[in-house]
C-alpha cells in the first residue's frame, strides 16, 4: 500500500505545476451522498480547524474562532453545491412556437469557480449559445447550469464541456457552443503569480464544428481567437 502512495506521490512530483486533465465526469466516489449535509459541515470544520491550529492560529481569538464553522458552511451549501444533484436546475424547454432559427447567444455568464488542485478561485465568463432544432429554453437556465457545474472543484476544461453536455440532453440537439475566459487565482497568486494572464477554453457540437458557424458565434461574443 505504501508503496503504491509513494508512487503517486512521485508523479505528482514530476508532473509539478503542469495542468493535470482528466474527463468531463466530475470524479466524485460512489458514496459522495452516503454523508449528510449537516455531517459533512461538522467533519469540515473540524479539519479546518485542525489546518488553522497547525498554522499557529489563535481559535480562541474573536475574529477566527467561527472560521472553522463558516468555511465549513461555505463549502457544503455554497462553493461546492454543484456537487449535489439535488442542486441541478430544472432545464424545462419550450416549443418554439415563433420559428426562430438562428443562433442564440447568452454571453458574459459570470463564472465562479474553484481550481481542484489548489482550491484557489476561477473567475471569468461564460459564453453560450445553441441553435434551436424545434425546442428553447429559458435563458435564466443557461447561467443556472454554468453556475451549478461552476460550483464544484473543478477544471475548466471539464465545466466548458459539462455545460454543453448538459444543454445538449436538455435540448435534444448536438447543436451548443460554449467558450469560457477565466482568470485562476492558482497562477495569479502564487507559483508564477502571472495576474494579467487568463484561460480560454471552448467546446463546440454540431454545426458549431462548421468554420462559419463558429466564426458568427465568436464575431457575437467579440473574441479574437485562432479557433479558425
Amino acid at each position: 500500500m505504501f508503496e503504491g502512495k509513494d508512487i503517486m506521490t512521485n508523479k505528482i512530483d514530476e508532473l509539478g505545476e503542469d495542468h493535470i486533465g482528466s474527463s468531463a465526469k466530475t470524479p466524485l466516489r460512489d458514496d459522495a451522498f452516503k454523508l449528510s449535509d449537516e455531517e459533512k459541515r461538522k467533519r469540515i470544520e473540524s479539519s479546518v480547524r485542525d489546518i488553522l491550529d497547525t498554522l499557529g492560529m489563535d481559535l480562541n481569538d474573536d475574529s477566527i474562532k467561527g472560521t472553522p464553522r463558516r468555511v465549513a458552511k461555505a463549502y457544503v451549501d455554497e462553493i461546492f453545491g454543484g456537487l449535489n444533484p439535488a442542486n441541478r436546475p430544472k432545464l424545462s424547454t419550450f416549443d418554439n412556437n415563433y420559428k426562430y432559427g438562428e443562433m442564440l447567444v447568452e454571453k458574459n455568464i459570470v463564472v465562479y469557480s474553484t481550481c481542484e488542485h489548489h482550491l484557489l478561485p476561477i473567475i471569468g465568463r461564460a459564453h453560450v449559445a445553441y441553435i434551436s432544432n424545434g425546442n428553447v429554453i429559458g435563458l435564466s437556465k443557461m447561467n443556472r447550469i454554468v453556475d451549478y457545474f461552476a460550483k464544484r472543484p473543478q477544471v475548466q476544461e471539464r465545466l466548458t464541456m459539462q455545460v454543453v453536455q448538459a444543454l445538449q440532453q436538455a435540448m435534444g440537439t448536438e447543436d451548443v457552443a460554449c467558450v469560457i475566459d477565466a482568470k485562476h487565482l492558482c497562477v495569479n497568486s502564487r507559483g508564477v503569480k502571472d495576474i494579467d494572464s487568463s484561460t480560454v477554453t471552448s467546446e463546440f457540437g454540431g454545426k458549431f464544428k462548421d468554420k462559419d458557424v463558429r466564426r458568427e458565434f465568436l464575431d457575437y461574443i467579440k473574441m479574437d481567437t485562432d479557433f479558425d
